[in-house]
């Protein structure tokens, strides 16, 4: 399955990018409803560098999900892997683009859903949307700082 989301953030490209590798840009990006704990911080600029996050699915699994990075690329894109987690398989690129108001944040997704049939089942109703809300969240929160005055 794919998931794609785009963002017109008026801020250069660069500083678009910058975002990402702030200390805290994870925290910053990681909505209130959602129980997640880092466990280990990952260096986007580190291909091969880890990130553990422990979150509790749906508010009850407990989930310990590891993402390595695989690509970076400043100030295009960098990308991470799920190593192990809650789905079957999970690729996330970071994209940005110049654009002629500023920038595009992309986030591209290929992933396979958990539990094989059952999960390609459940994926329009209960995951889909739980990307989509926590996409829609991550990139409000990249343009409003991205377009913050330092």
């Amino acid at each position: 399955m794919k998931y794609i989301k785009e963002t017109v953030i008026h801020a250069p490209p660069e500083r678009v990018f910058a975002f990402h590798e702030l200390d805290d840009a994870f925290d910053r990006l990681v909505p209130p409803w959602e129980d997640a704990k880092i466990v280990q911080r990952a260096d986007i600029s580190k291909v091969g560098s880890r990130a553990i996050i422990e979150q509790k699915l749906f508010g009850i699994v407990p989930t310990r999900w590891v993402a390595e990075h695989t690509a970076y690329d400043p100030p295009r894109m960098f990308e991470d892997v799920q190593i192990s987690g809650p789905f079957a398989s999970w690729r996330h690129k970071h994209i940005v683009e110049p654009h002629a108001d500023g920038a595009v944040l992309r986030d591209e997704i290929d992933f396979e859903p958990p539990l094989s049939f059952i999960g390609d089942l459940a994926a329009p109703l209960f995951i889909v949307p739980r990307i989509e809300k926590m996409f829609e969240y991550r990139h409000k929160a990249t343009k409003e700082w991205c377009e913050t005055e330092e």
